[in-house]
């Protein structure tokens, strides 16, 4: 492993122009491992990045930052010329290299990421600090690997900045590190700072175009408060901008007595989603309980998805088609193998039509007329919860939901089956209590 030069004396006597707001300040001043800046337009997150990237070289010689944007030609645009404008008395810039240079040692180098394939060029590689404009725009895989690379053996702060703005591949993980702060196993929550940036927030920009906020200010309601107040509920290319969790979540409270019960499933060795789910005799769905887990094998889902109606007497669990397919591995279909295990309800290959049963999603939700909603989900269930607002539109059909970032999209799949059933309603004579106990909750 290369080894770095030792630090040289700190650089004191230099002032760059330009007052911080305070919420820049507030990113200035951070010392988190991994800091998210950003929520609205027009809230000074470029300015801030490039600041803060200058003033670690210029107080640590010797320091290797990298700065990452989706493209090439975006980081040109909106970083390269900005740089050498606003600090080209500090630094020069190698074409070759691709690199920004200082005459301490300090190095920042300019890096895109469009792919995973492109991300894989990163593999192995050291930075003390990186900084990734536009995270949404990133898969959480890409980012993973980002983190792999921060790391070195210099006395350097080891730092990744990242700026973000609703919406894109990555609103999901940068979502649920960040504004919900939903860690998994391994992450620290200490590691992890969100700072809020608002257009109010940049003066500079509110003074010198003022034409700018009041555009802003006057978009519908759901871009304005996306675009403005930074809200991570409600962005751009949002597959289903009509769910609402005050309207769309029940309690337990609100429950019917008589309901009949069905659950849907869909499989997949890097997750399995399967949901609970009762109809009312007026027809109206709710979604009870979820289970969401990941590196299970047939046989191990279906043991799950027993133990998940164990209590309640469900009708059938509606599956995605392919698992009626023969394995060539072992010549038994995926179907024959969950069937099989003991308490598994019986299965039902779904209607897995992909624009007809987002339509048909599309229906429960809405509330056009001011109607009650035909679909309520129990606050249980996190993973749909989480998932079902952060579904993208499919770019080449926007009828279509996007499969990717692909780890949201196990739970709605699995609702989309589970509406496209058709599960009929229970008749009046039918009795069947909902369980009020909580034990059968989101894993």
């Amino acid at each position: 492993m290369k080894q770095k030069k030792k630090a040289l004396p700190v650089q004191t006597s230099l002032t760059v122009a330009g007052v911080p707001s305070e919420r820049q300040k507030q990113f200035f001043d951070s010392r988190a491992r991994f800091i998210a800046y950003g929520g609205a337009r027009g809230g000074g997150k470029s300015w801030a990045l490039r600041r803060k990237l200058v003033a670690l070289c210029l107080r640590y010689p010797g320091i290797h930052c990298l700065l990452v944007r989706r493209s090439y030609a975006e980081l040109k645009s909106n970083h390269l010329y900005p740089f050498l404008r606003e600090y080209g008395a500090l630094l020069s810039y190698s074409d070759s290299e691709k690199a920004l240079l200082f005459r301490s040692g300090s190095r920042i180098d300019f890096g895109y990421c469009d792919s995973d394939r492109d991300v894989l060029r990163y593999q192995g590689q050291e930075y003390d600090v990186i900084a990734i404009d536009e995270a949404t725009q990133l898969s959480e895989f890409r980012f993973s690997i980002f983190k792999a690379c921060l790391r070195g053996v210099g006395e350097y702060p080891r730092r990744m900045y990242l700026t973000c703005n609703p919406g894109g591949i990555g609103h999901a993980w940068v979502k649920r590190l960040f504004v919900d702060r939903r860690f998994r196993q391994g992450e620290n929550p200490s590691d992890y700072e969100f700072i809020p940036a608002l257009v109010y927030d940049n003066t500079v920009l509110t003074r010198s175009d003022p034409d700018y906020v009041r555009s802003l200010e006057s978009l519908p309601d759901r871009l304005r408060d996306a675009w403005l107040f930074g809200r991570w509920d409600v962005f751009e290319g949002q597959f289903f901008p009509e769910f609402d969790t005050a309207v769309h979540l029940a309690k337990h409270a609100d429950l019917p007595a008589t309901l009949k019960y069905f659950a849907a499933l869909d499989y997949g060795f890097d997750m399995l989603a399967a949901l609970l789910l009762g109809i009312d005799p007026d027809g109206n769905i709710f979604v009870l309980s979820e289970l969401c887990e990941a590196d299970l094998t047939l046989s191990e889902a279906a043991r799950r998805v027993a133990s998940l109606c164990r209590s309640y007497p469900v009708e059938f669990v509606v599956a995605s088609p392919d698992l009626w397919n023969r394995r060539q591995d072992s010549g038994r279909s995926g179907f024959e193998i969950m069937q099989s295990v003991v308490g598994m309800p019986p299965m039902l290959p779904a209607d897995d039509r992909r624009i007809p049963g987002w339509r048909v999603l599309r229906e429960y939700l809405s509330t056009t007329g001011g109607k009650e909603p035909k679909l309520r989900i129990l606050p249980t269930c996190h993973e749909l919860i989480r998932s079902l607002p952060a579904l993208l539109c499919d770019p080449n059909r926007p009828e279509d939901a996007s499969g990717e970032p692909h780890s949201i999209t196990h739970a709605p799949e699995a609702l989309r089956y589970a509406l496209m059933s058709r599960c009929p309603p229970p008749v009046p004579h039918e009795f069947r209590f909902v369980k009020k106990s909580s034990k059968n909750s989101n894993r």
